[in-house]
C-alpha cells in the first residue's frame, strides 16, 4: 500500500511534524513525503493521502498570509510556492480516490481550538469534495510561538498519530473518522 504525505510549511515546524508522520506511517506503508510545491496532481496509485499545513488566520494558508510569513522569514520559507488551498484545486480526477486524514500546526494557547476555526477542517472539506473518505479525524500539532518551535512531545505524538493512521487505513475503516 503506499502513502503519500503533502505538507505545506513555513518555518519547518509542519514539515517536521509530516516527516515524523510518514515515519509512524512507514510500519505498514511505502511512504512518500513531499513538500506541497512538488506534489503531483495525479493521485493514481495513492492509497492514503495525508495532508498538513499551519493554521494561518483561523484556517488554511492563502497568497497575502503566505506573504506576511515570508517577512518573518529573511532566510526564506519551507514552501515557498503555492498552498494546499491551491495544490487541491490543481488536483486531477481520479477514478479511485485514497483515502484521506488531515492535520495543522497550531499555536498553543489556552481554549485556542475551541474558540476558533482550524486548518485541516479545510483540508478535510477538500478532501471529501475530491470523494476521500477520512481514515482518522484532522490533528492538531502545537507549536508555542508563531515561527515555533513544536511544543514538546509533539514529534512523538505525530509519529505515534501515523501509527494509528496506518493501522486505521490497513483495516479498511477509512470512512470512521475515528479520534
Amino acid at each position: 500500500m503506499h502513502a503519500l504525505v503533502v505538507y505545506e510549511s513555513m518555518f519547518g515546524n509542519t514539515r517536521d511534524v509530516a516527516l515524523a508522520i510518514a515515519e509512524g506511517l512507514s510500519s505498514r506503508f511505502d511512504v512518500e513525503s513531499v513538500e506541497v510545491g512538488q506534489a503531483p496532481v495525479n493521485l493514481d496509485g495513492v492509497d492514503l493521502l495525508v495532508a498538513g499545513a499551519p493554521t494561518h488566520a483561523f484556517g488554511m494558508s492563502r497568497a497575502k498570509s503566505r506573504l506576511d510569513a515570508a517577512k518573518q522569514a529573511p532566510e526564506g520559507l519551507v514552501s515557498a510556492g503555492i498552498g494546499l488551498r491551491e495544490w487541491f484545486d490543481r488536483l486531477e480526477a481520479g477514478q479511485d480516490p485514497p483515502a484521506g486524514a488531515a492535520f495543522d500546526t497550531i499555536l498553543a494557547k489556552p481554549g485556542f481550538l475551541k474558540l476558533f476555526a482550524w486548518c485541516a477542517r479545510g483540508i478535510e472539506k477538500r478532501m471529501r469534495r475530491r470523494g476521500m473518505l477520512l481514515a482518522r479525524r484532522g490533528q492538531h500539532f502545537k507549536v508555542t510561538a508563531t515561527k515555533g518551535p513544536l511544543a514538546e512531545g509533539e514529534l512523538e505524538r505525530a509519529r505515534a498519530w501515523g501509527e494509528q493512521l496506518a493501522r486505521s487505513a490497513e483495516l479498511g475503516t477509512a470512512g470512521a473518522a475515528a479520534g
